[in-house]
């Protein structure tokens, strides 16, 4: 096997001892597994620069990542299920975005949803350019032998600066090969896609400013006149660090076929596992759509790895998991993460002629997991998700693989929403309104157990629901701008966010044009709304059938970031209903007010609590978590309540 050895290095109580339901107590294991694997063997076959790697005497490529897993100290109490979650940029997610603890601890037990089942969770680093920082799973790959050439960075600051690293978000960053350089390229736009000036080549520098001035550094650029808050950068630059970034994709393919069916005495769950599920949360969503559409799947023995996948706000996009200089942790537009395919099934794009779908390699080799693709509405908005399940001429809508379900949580940011609310998120980029409030993980912990049931027992989860173009619920995102421009308090961007056809150059893995070639824009389809603002199709969670707010995935940018009328990346807005008739008159807000809506409290409650209870009744929330939505919607009750006198940013 790929795995050639498991060195747990710490192995403790989980949660002090806590014990949950039926399940008991867990323990935590953390520690280093090492891999070697065969560059000859077709399951790598795909992995860039694999064969420029250095290999050890047998002719193999060695690696190693970090690992955690919780697992029952008594096997036998558990479900024997493995449920893996992909961190992101090294941080695991699944028991925040499942079992819903807290954003300030990522292995805290939170409501416990997924030990009461029993599940052994496990977390792997894959991603080479994490930092390194307490809590964060990262891996240690080789580096391709004799490579150099051109990467681009691209950033788009949140406050002024002079001063950039090479890097998303503090990643450890592509050095350039020297200071000179004469030919590296530093353009800026208004806004993501828009025009590109390029700047003048002696107005920037390698370099970062200190104490005794601008320092020459080859991870970072200096410009003294200062990058502009809100504005889109890019540099084009020569670097000769190429690690084998695929490994990353490799390691979680052979660990997790390790824990499933090796019989050693170091794989801590030797015949317990009977069967395996992925989650993967944004980055780590596209993470899998990228190891689904590489057909890896399957270990270098052709066995199935993952019977079960979650693939959560990833969008029709994929990532720079497999790429020559590829940057994991980036949000760009124009990235390889943007390319062609995006729906499971295979089409043809009538603009480049190209045929493919997400599977299609993998349905070859008849490896194919259960597959749900589960969205919120920024991802819509983002201009990506519908391609998901409309064709790419944005005329027809898709029919899904019989193994896959797609499912829009209507009316809901790329984060699950939270109370109190907030402006800023901790990168710096803030919101002109309040961040949405519509908590989705009920909608998630009812997935998961829809597909732990199609998997194990071959029950057939809820249909796919989302915005169709047959039924009018799937609209251009354009066509929206006199509905919400209606809605004086929400405002409308002025520039909305596309997919473009982009050319790289011929090469899978290797980016030789740079910038891309740029096509034709693929179209941006939203969900609907009502005369509220709030959306129509997909799965409707309390907040937006029963409304307080006009709750949506886009949300404009905060004047103070710069970017003025452009849409934040991820988070959306609540924009509250006035909460007596009299205000809604004196703001002139054409929605209707909260009393006007409910005639109290307790009547909006008994809505939440039966719209929560269709949801039940047609399988996408868990009957326990009626209670929770209902808790949070008087909570939110209260809150609109405190608010109603307190002026609201007014959108233009």
């Amino acid at each position: 096997m790929a795995v050639t050895s498991i060195d747990i290095k710490e192995r403790v109580p989980y949660a002090v001892g806590m014990t949950f339901g039926d399940t008991g107590a867990y323990e935590r294991l953390d520690g280093t597994v090492h891999f070697a694997v065969d560059p000859s063997n077709s399951a790598n076959s795909l992995i860039t620069d694999l064969e420029l790697a250095p290999k050890n005497p047998a002719g193999l490529v060695e690696f190693s990542a970090d690992f955690k897993i919780l697992k029952p100290i008594d096997q036998h109490k558990g479900n024997h299920k493995l449920l893996f979650d992909v961190v992101n940029r090294g941080k695991p997610l699944s028991l925040m975005r499942i079992n819903s603890a807290p954003e300030t601890d990522p292995m805290d037990p939170g409501n416990g949803f997924l030990m009461r089942r029993g599940y052994t969770q496990v977390w792997c680093g894959w991603q080479h350019d994490v930092p390194e920082t307490p809590g964060l799973l990262g891996i240690d790959v080789p580096e391709a032998l004799g490579v150099s050439g051109r990467i681009a960075v691209t950033f788009q600051p949140n406050e002024a600066a002079t001063t950039q690293m090479l890097s998303d978000r503090g990643h450890l960053p592509y050095p350039a090969s020297n200071l000179e350089q004469i030919d590296a390229e530093l353009s800026v736009c208004d806004y993501d896609a828009g025009p590109a000036t390029v700047l003048t080549r002696s107005d920037w520098s390698f370099g970062r400013l200190d104490q005794s001035g601008v320092v020459p550094d080859v991870n970072h650029i200096n410009m003294a006149s200062g990058f502009q808050p809100g504005k889109v950068y890019r540099c084009i630059y020569t670097t000769a660090k190429a690690p084998v970034a695929g490994l990353g994709i490799a390691a979680v393919r052979d660990l997790i076929s390790n824990l499933r069916y090796s019989t050693s005495q170091d794989n801590p769950c030797a015949g317990d596992i009977q069967h395996t599920m992925a989650f993967g949360s944004s980055q780590s969503g596209r993470f899998l759509r990228h190891m689904l559409y590489l057909a890896m799947n399957q270990d270098e023995d052709d066995r199935m790895v993952f019977d079960g996948i979650i693939a959560h706000i990833a969008g029709g996009r994929r990532g720079e998991f497999n790429q020559r200089f590829g940057q994991p942790s980036n949000l760009l537009a124009s990235s390889t993460g943007s390319l062609f395919p995006f729906a499971d099934t295979e089409q043809t794009d009538p603009e480049t002629g190209q045929a493919d779908g997400l599977l299609s390699r993998l349905a070859a080799r008849g490896k194919l997991p259960k597959l749900f693709l589960t969205n919120t509405s920024s991802e819509y908005w983002s201009g990506h998700a519908a391609l998901t399940h409309v064709d790419a001429t944005g005329s027809k809508d898709l029919t899904p693989s019989e193994n896959v379900r797609i499912y829009h949580f209507s009316g809901t940011q790329h984060n699950a929403g939270v109370l109190p609310l907030k402006h800023t998120q901790p990168t710096g980029a803030s919101g002109l309104h309040p961040f949405n409030w519509v908590d989705w993980r009920p909608l998630m912990r009812g997935a998961l157990a829809n597909l732990d049931a199609w998997v194990s027992q071959g029950v057939a989860p809820a249909p796919s629901k989302h915005p169709r173009l047959d039924d009018g619920t799937a609209v251009l995102s354009e066509s929206l701008r006199p509905a919400f421009r209606a809605i004086r308090q929400t405002g409308f961007p002025e520039q909305l966010r596309h997919m473009l056809r982009l050319d790289f150059g011929p090469n899978e893995g290797i980016t030789e044009n740079l910038p891309p070639v740029t096509g034709k824009p693929y179209p941006a389809l939203v969900s609907n709304v009502d005369q509220d603002g709030n959306e129509l199709g997909g799965i409707r969670l309390p907040d937006v059938a029963v409304p307080l707010a006009t709750v949506m995935g886009w949300n404009l940018r905060h004047p103070d970031t710069g970017g003025v009328g452009q849409t934040h990346k991820t988070m959306g807005p609540t924009v509250p209903f006035a909460f007596t008739q009299q205000e809604r008159e004196e703001s002139s807000d054409p929605r209707l007010s909260i009393e006007e809506r409910y005639a109290s409290r307790d009547v909006y409650l008994e809505k939440v609590k039966i719209a929560a209870g269709e949801l039940v009744s047609q399988g996408y929330l868990l009957e326990e978590d009626i209670q929770t939505v209902a808790q949070q919607a008087g909570e939110r009750y209260y809150l609109v309540e405190s608010l109603a006198k307190q002026p609201q940013p007014a959108g233009d």
